[in-house]
C-alpha cells in the first residue's frame, strides 16, 4: 500500500482528535476537527462502539499518521522494540522521536512533520557535518543537526528560520539560534515521550 495522499484533515477527523498534521492551521478555527466534529464518510448504519480490535488498530494507525511512517517500516520499528531491553512501548516511541524529520520539526525548522520530511529529502540538512536526506535516519546523543551552507544564503532559509523558536523545544534537544543548529543532548526520557499515543494498545495489537 502506498503513502496516503488525501486530505490530512480527514485523518484527524477519523481519529476524532487533532494529530497536528497541518502545522499552524491546527491551532486556528479553520481546523477541520473544530469545524466538523463527525468522522468522514456516511454516518448511516455506523457502529456506535468499536470492537477491541478496532480500538487497537486505530491507535496504531494514529501513531503511523502522526509520524508519517509506512506500514512496513512501522512493523520493523515494532520488531526492534520487542527485541530491545526495556519496555516495548517506550522503545517504540523513543525510536519514532529519534527520526530526523521529527527532530527538524521539534527544532521549529518546519511547521509540520510532513513539511520536515520534504525538507530533509531535498537535502537541506546535515547531521554531524554530512548531508543527510533520509527522513527515517535515527539520530544519536551528541548529534548536531545543521542547515546546509548553500541553503543558508537562500530566501527559503530566512523564511523558515524567522521567529524561531516558534514552539517550546524539548529538554532533550538544544537549539543554537545564532548558528540555527540543534543538538541531541540526550535520548528522550520516558517523560519526554508524547502522551497523545497509548503505546500499550499498539503493543497489544502486534502481540496478538
Amino acid at each position: 500500500m502506498g503513502r496516503y495522499t488525501g486530505p490530512s484533515c480527514r485523518l484527524c477527523r477519523r481519529a476524532g482528535e487533532k494529530l497536528f498534521l497541518k502545522g499552524d492551521r491546527c491551532f486556528t478555527p479553520r481546523c477541520a476537527v473544530e469545524r466538523r466534529h463527525s468522522p468522514p464518510g456516511d454516518q448511516m448504519n455506523r457502529r456506535r462502539r468499536p470492537s477491541d480490535y478496532g480500538v487497537h488498530l486505530r491507535e496504531k494507525q494514529k501513531a503511523r499518521q502522526i509520524y508519517g511512517v509506512m506500514e512496513g517500516q512501522f512493523r520493523r520499528y515494532m520488531t526492534e522494540a520487542f527485541n530491545s531491553p526495556g519496555i516495548t512501548g517506550v522503545n517504540l516511541l523513543r525510536t519514532l522521536e529519534r527520526r530526523l524529520d521529527n527532530i527538524v520539526y521539534l527544532l521549529g525548522f518546519a511547521d509540520s512533520r510532513k513539511q520536515a520530511r520534504q525538507m530533509v529529502m531535498h537535502g537541506h540538512f546535515m547531521v554531524r557535518g554530512v548531508k543527510t536526506d533520509i527522513p527515517s535516519f535515527l539520530v544519536r546523543a551528541g548529534d548536531v543537526i545543521s542547515w546546509k551552507e548553500s541553503t543558508k544564503n537562500s530566501d527559503f532559509f530566512k523564511e523558515r528560520t524567522d521567529g524561531i523558536p516558534k514552539r517550546p523545544i524539548p529538554s532533550w534537544l538544544s537549539l543554537d539560534i545564532n548558528e540555527m543548529s540543534g543538538e541531541v543532548v540526550a535520548l528522550p526520557a520516558d517523560e519526554d515521550l508524547t502522551q497523545a499515543i497509548n503505546s500499550r494498545l499498539i503493543v497489544e495489537f502486534y502481540s496478538r
